[in-house]
């Protein structure tokens, strides 16, 4: 039945050769300690820095983002839909067939 069923596409994983997010994050660490004691200037403010910030401060934010938006399927749809006349015709005639 693919009136209600789509099939969705294979998802695309691209896996990097050459990037370590550990190695980054590590001296990103080591970036903040050294402007801390002063080793380094000041960073200048940059727009990408704040980026998910706000998402991650809230716990339902944050909940919402892991979960994901699941869109209704085109087949409950079309039942609620079936549903919903039924009940119309039986408000105004009092019968359901």
């Amino acid at each position: 039945m693919s009136l209600f069923r789509v099939n969705k596409p294979r998802g695309f994983q691209h896996n990097y050769i050459y990037y370590d997010p550990r190695k980054e994050k590590l001296e990103k660490i080591e970036e903040n300690a050294k402007r801390e004691l002063g080793l380094l200037p000041d960073k200048e403010f940059e727009p990408e820095d704040i980026r998910g910030k706000f998402v991650s401060a809230t716990r339902h934010l944050k909940r919402r983002k892991e979960r994901g938006r699941k869109p209704i399927s085109s087949g409950i749809l079309i039942a609620i839909i079936v549903v919903l006349i039924f009940v119309m015709k039986y408000i105004y005639t009092g019968r359901i067939f």
